[in-house]
């Protein structure tokens, strides 16, 4: 059974008789995804750390801190079903102390994409992050492809601040009809969870056009979009096809080595976002 620490000095000191420390830094709301994560990180490492931690520098004044899902005791059955070794529920003032001023900026990655529509957002993650990773001071971290962006943002913040930690992105982890998982898909009712997929059909769409051969930026969006729009519901707010490393937009013509192609979507007051690689894999970032 995994063992609840609620204290980071109690964590520091269960931790200094470890010398391999895999991380997977969560808001709690466990699915399937976040529990891979966990299988994974049990491969390469001697003992598990899972955070759960509704993090309020990344949400704005008018996202949905105050409704986040949260389901502490569901979150302990699942992590002591796959075996996690350590979670870790910080509370709010040991992160964040009275008079807190410090924050962190990842230049570069963070102002498009999710950063367009949330300017706050990466802020706040880098912040947090950082300040878990040295608290924990894992050897290995392990991340979804689901949330690209943030996946470079951190590889950025451990190369640029001399961090000796591996970061590892893990496969987007779907439902069986496509849909990316995610804790906010819980606020989604009956008639919205019917649509929800026509986000990874759209993205999958164009990559399988990619696939065969097809290399014009704009067809490869057309082909996204022309599934879209036949939605009315949903109201697509973004579609990127960047480079995969720089977040740079590309036109034209894509070289054989390819781009992300990522979207976010409103369905209602539901955020998801989701994204592909167009000839590449997980394993290249």
């Amino acid at each position: 059974m995994a063992q609840t620490f609620t204290t980071i000095s109690s964590l520091r000191t269960a931790l200094r008789v470890h010398d391999s420390v895999g991380f997977v830094p969560t808001m709690g709301f466990l699915h399937e995804g976040h529990l891979g994560l966990v299988r994974q990180a049990k491969q390469v490492c001697d003992v598990v750390v899972v955070s759960v931690f509704i993090n309020p520098t990344q949400f704005s004044q008018n996202e949905d801190l105050s409704t986040y899902p949260s389901d502490i005791e569901g979150d302990l059955d699942k992590l002591n079903s796959v075996g996690a070794t350590y979670v870790f529920l910080p509370q709010k003032n040991d992160l964040y102390p009275e008079n807190f001023m410090t924050n962190v900026t990842v230049e570069g990655l963070s102002h498009q994409g999710e950063g367009g529509i949330r300017p706050h957002f990466f802020r706040g993650v880098a912040t947090i992050c950082l300040k878990l990773f040295n608290i924990v001071r894992p050897n290995v971290v392990f991340f979804g492809q689901k949330d690209f962006q943030q996946c470079l943002v951190i590889k950025k913040l451990v190369r640029d601040l001399n961090l000796d930690i591996e970061v590892v992105v893990c496969p987007t982890t779907r439902e069986p009809d496509g849909l990316a998982m995610s804790s906010r898909n819980s606020y989604l009712n009956e008639a919205q969870r019917a649509i929800a997929p026509i986000l990874s059909r759209a993205l999958l769409a164009a990559q399988s056009e990619f696939n065969r051969g097809e290399r014009s930026v704009t067809a490869l969006i057309e082909c996204f979009s022309k599934i879209i729009t036949t939605e009315k519901s949903c109201e697509l707010q973004y579609i990127s096809c960047a480079n995969r490393e720089t977040l740079e937009e590309l036109t034209g013509e894509l070289s054989d080595e390819g781009a992300v192609l990522s979207a976010a979507m409103l369905l209602g007051s539901t955020r998801l976002i989701d994204n592909v690689f167009l000839g590449a894999t997980t394993h290249s970032m």
